[in-house]
């Protein structure tokens, strides 16, 4: 089976590795973006704090790496000229449009940070964490027209540990990628894997989140503002707050219950 993939992230460099090392497909041509990248939900360019640098495998397998920094629609022709059997899309920030998911014949695959139909949408994990949840996983999905609406293949659950943090979910996140790649990417080959559709009335939409959100509101519950930090600290960029008109940025906490007098 020949792969189109799509990645910028440390998620989307170890997937990709994993095919190529495992032989679970021949990967014909990668897509990635730069570190900074400009994007509609924010006025400047935007730091991908988890980017890879994908060149690696053109250095060390010869497969072509372009760069994308034009619209996705522009590369279409490029596409086309891998005749690819899969597009398979992991740790990645613009849409695909349909011309270009119709280009695969057997579609285009993506990775979700959430047990969808729930936490459809941007930064699912960290919201996740923010909102206290005690679970999330990972969702294998058909790219569709919509946001994250697409036919699922498989999910793996994955538990929130009140001692997590976005760093330790996203290690957990990984493990779980990586087997469902393996698992699954020869039965999609071999047109057995799974297409299940979503349960839309059950959908759940979370927004992208940018830096200045990371502002603490002092006023929320003990656990909200600790799961609020946890959700944000490295590789992110941090919650924090202003004192004395300086912003002073909390990459950690702890409750610890106080004796009345």
């Amino acid at each position: 089976m020949k792969i189109v993939f799509f990645g910028a992230t440390e998620l989307g460099f170890s997937c990709c590795k994993l095919i190529i090392e495992k032989k679970l497909a021949d990967i014909a041509c990668i897509f990635t973006i730069p570190r900074e990248f400009n994007i509609s939900y924010s006025k400047t360019p935007v730091n991908n704090a988890t980017f890879k640098d994908f060149s690696y495998f053109n250095n060390t397998y010869g497969i072509p790496v372009v760069n994308v920094t034009d619209k996705m629609k522009t590369y279409k022709e490029e596409i086309e000229l891998y005749k690819p059997d899969l597009i398979l899309v992991i740790g990645w920030y613009y849409m695909i449009p349909s011309s270009i998911r119709d280009i695969a014949t057997k579609g285009c695959i993506g990775m979700h940070g959430s047990l969808l139909p729930k936490y459809r949408g941007g930064a699912p994990l960290v919201w996740a964490i923010i909102n206290g949840e005690q679970e999330t996983g990972i969702s294998m999905f058909y790219l569709d027209d919509g946001i994250d609406d697409g036919d699922i293949i498989a999910q793996e659950k994955i538990t929130i540990e009140p001692e997590d943090t976005i760093k330790t979910m996203i290690d957990k996140m990984t493990v779980c990628s990586l087997s469902l790649i393996e698992n699954y990417l020869p039965r999609i080959s071999n047109g057995t894997a799974p297409r299940i559709k979503q349960d839309n009335s059950k959908a759940t939409y979370v927004p992208q989140r940018k830096p200045e959100d990371g502002l603490i509101n002092w006023d929320w519950d003990v656990k909200k503002i600790k799961n609020f930090i946890r959700a944000q600290t490295k590789p992110y960029p941090g919650a924090f707050t202003i004192i004395n008109e300086k912003k002073v940025t909390i990459w950690d906490a702890d409750i610890e219950e106080t004796k009345k007098l």
